[in-house]
């Protein structure tokens, strides 16, 4: 049987994730899901992994969201599974540790942006196509669209794209802030790849604390946001890669982070 997900790790430390089901738009198929499950899980326990790339196999799609053909075979119940299952692995991209970029190659529709919305940043190809298209399906973002969308780009705006289902172009999602980034498309590997390296250079106890911050400290108040940040920033004290920042700055050269 042919893998839905493949991945590699460069010399960088920076992991690539493949969605490779190019054939179904990489559509999010029970086999995929599991498939990617597995790989988040041992993924997260990484210790040498300075950035994770998500993007989708071929030219045309990102991910169009879940395979709605395999769907349509399916019971209540396994719709009900299946469901919690994409949110699952939703939910495991991110609480990865690592910084986490969707390269958005193509399409992405439904749980295929909701994937993209739990990385840490976006890059999109500017032919991208992407939105939450479920409500002309007789249903709602049901893997943290309804959540993450708002809380990305303000409740009216993402009120608007989720009640109308629409479609927007790449260089519309820069403009509201849904991607970090449009490029052309044939840019699109090297501008994330640019972006990887540049974050991966930097400690990465120091950046797995940031994430933990920045992700804790929004979902609440700002005194404990703050308090989150305190705790966070003293986790970065007693590690052998602050040391080496202070001492790489004294003698003006590029720092060597291992991580501990």
């Amino acid at each position: 049987m042919t893998s839905c997900i493949n991945h590699v790790t460069d010399e960088h430390g920076i992991v690539t994730i493949t969605l490779n089901r190019p054939e179904a738009a990489n559509a999010l198929s029970r086999q995929l899901l599991s498939e990617l499950k597995e790989l988040l899980h041992g993924l997260s326990f990484e210790t040498a992994i300075r950035c994770i790339v998500i993007t989708g196999a071929g030219e045309k799609a990102f991910c169009a969201g879940a395979d709605l053909r395999e769907r349509a075979t399916m019971n209540v119940t396994e719709v009900k599974q299946t469901v919690a299952l994409i949110g699952e692995c939703i939910t495991s991209i991110e609480k990865l540790p690592h910084p986490v970029i969707a390269s958005i190659n193509g399409a992405a529709f439904g749980g295929g942006l909701e994937l993209a919305l739990a990385c840490d940043i976006r890059i999109a190809a500017q032919g991208a196509k992407m939105g939450l298209t479920e409500t002309s399906l007789g249903i709602i973002p049901g893997a943290g669209g309804t959540q993450r969308l708002p809380r990305l780009i303000g409740i009216p705006k993402a009120k608007e794209l989720i009640y109308t289902a629409r479609r927007i172009s790449a260089i519309e999602a820069q403009d509201i802030g849904l991607v970090n980034v449009a490029v052309p498309d044939r840019n699109l590997s090297s501008e994330t790849m640019n972006l990887a390296k540049e974050i991966a250079k930097n400690a990465p106890i120091a950046l797995q604390q940031a994430k933990k911050a920045i992700n804790q400290g929004m979902q609440t108040d700002i005194s404990t946001g703050m308090k989150i940040e305190e705790l966070c920033y003293g986790v970065t004290i007693p590690t052998k890669d602050r040391l080496e920042g202070l001492q790489a700055f004294k003698e003006k050269r590029q720092p060597v982070y291992k991580g501990e």
